[in-house]
């Protein structure tokens, strides 16, 4: 990559991020316009296609999407489907859902037909700096080599978002070792050994499910603790958001604060699938879980190499380990890359979500939004697979629209 590096001074397209948002874009912009190619560089740490999710998934040991087969990078709703019938038919009920490595060969198989793999460029931005012309606007990209490169557009789509830590964990005084208490990013269940062991998993949403029942296989018993009752969906937001049923309504409201009431009450909060319910009532059945509703912790204390946990309804247990499956929040004046962009061209934002124009396009500047980021003008999806197809066909139209008038204006 760094051979490629070197040739890059400038580029039209930048896009932060070589996750399934970026594969979608990509994909995207090359069946409209295959001269763009050229002109396009992804940054990401890893040099790869889909490196952090791959790893996410391995780490977790998930199966299958929690998504339907439709949603995917291709702009073609039907070719995962037509990918599958020359190899493994690995779709999983009740809705046809990929399984992982289905999936996973699928993204390949995109980057293999349109030669990206040489699109990713192996290094982390560290700093967008806006370089302001009274005529245009012009990113810097500084880059973890010390490298910069300047982008006349930049996409950012790096799915970054704030990680959510409970208060009482802050209020922990002892010396204790980082894997003993971590949140579930941290957690990479392939290297662990835990036979013996009591686990404590705090949050309600599937990502705790797919914990309890990797640690229950490797010899652990495991206590799941939530805040209200278990929520069973086989979607985290009701699949009327993915048409025109819900979308219409939303799109038609004008007032932002409310389209952020509607996000919280479409996603309110994490849930579990009907399948993973079953799962985790089996093993409650073999005593190896147990699962605590309407329960919170007030505080934890590290005496004698265990947790000492004591829980808002007045009982205290014991655990080997606590893991934090609290998920995340996004919010773009907590985002490091984004701050430059705010102090130039700040726009407003609810509750952390930026208000952007109807292409995902910062007002003032030439930078897009993919992801949570964009949920105002997305949905509750925006995060989703189906929110990375969405945003990918708002975009497109302002890039390629962007791209003609320039090409325009050269030949003028």
């Amino acid at each position: 990559m760094s051979s490629y590096l070197q040739l890059l001074k400038k580029v039209d397209l930048a896009i932060i991020g070589a996750g399934p948002h970026a594969l979608t874009l990509v994909s995207y912009l090359l069946q409209k316009r295959q001269k763009i190619r050229s002109r396009i560089a992804v940054f990401d740490p890893s040099g790869k296609w889909m490196s952090g999710w791959e790893h996410q998934f391995a780490a977790l040991e998930i199966p299958h999407l929690r998504s339907p087969a439709v949603h995917h990078p291709e702009p073609n709703p039907f070719a995962l489907r037509k990918f599958a019938e020359s190899g493994s038919n690995e779709f999983f009920p009740p809705y046809d859902l990929p399984g992982t490595s289905l999936f996973n060969n699928f993204c390949q198989n995109i980057v293999s037909r349109w030669d990206l793999d040489n699109m990713v460029v192996g290094e982390k931005v560290m700093r967008i700096q806006p370089i302001r012309n009274p005529l245009f606007s012009r990113f810097r990209l500084w880059l973890s080599s010390g490298k910069s490169i300047v982008a006349r557009r930049v996409v950012f789509a790096t799915g970054s978002s704030q990680v959510q830590i409970p208060d009482w964990v802050s209020q922990i005084h002892q010396n204790y070792s980082e894997d003993k208490i971590c949140h579930s990013h941290a957690v990479d269940l392939r290297k662990l050994t835990l036979a013996n062991q009591k686990l404590l998993i705090v949050g309600g949403g599937l990502t705790s499910g797919h914990l309890a029942i990797g640690a229950i296989s490797r010899g652990a018993k495991v206590v799941i603790s939530m805040r209200r009752k278990l929520q069973e969906k086989i979607f985290d937001a009701d699949a009327g958001w993915l048409g025109p049923k819900y979308l219409k309504g939303f799109f038609a409201e004008s007032d932002f604060a409310k389209r952020f009431a509607m996000i919280q009450q479409a996603r309110n909060g994490g849930s579990m699938t009907p399948a993973m319910g079953i799962k985790l009532r089996q093993q409650v059945r073999h005593g190896k879980l147990k699962i605590q509703e309407n329960t919170q912790v007030v505080e934890a204390e590290w005496v004698d190499n265990q947790w000492l946990v004591k829980f808002d309804d007045g009982n205290c247990d014991r655990f080997d380990r606590i893991w934090l499956s609290t998920g995340t929040r996004f919010d773009v004046n907590c985002e490091p890359l984004l701050k430059e962009v705010l102090e130039m061209y700040p726009i407003p934002a609810i509750d952390g979500l930026p208000i952007l124009d109807d292409n995902l396009q910062w007002r003032g500047c030439s930078l897009f939004i993919m992801g949570g980021l964009a949920a105002l003008q997305i949905g509750p999806t925006a995060r989703n697979l189906s929110g990375a197809r969405m945003a990918s066909d708002k975009m497109l139209k302002a890039i390629i629209k962007s791209n003609v008038a320039q090409n325009q204006a050269k030949t003028a």
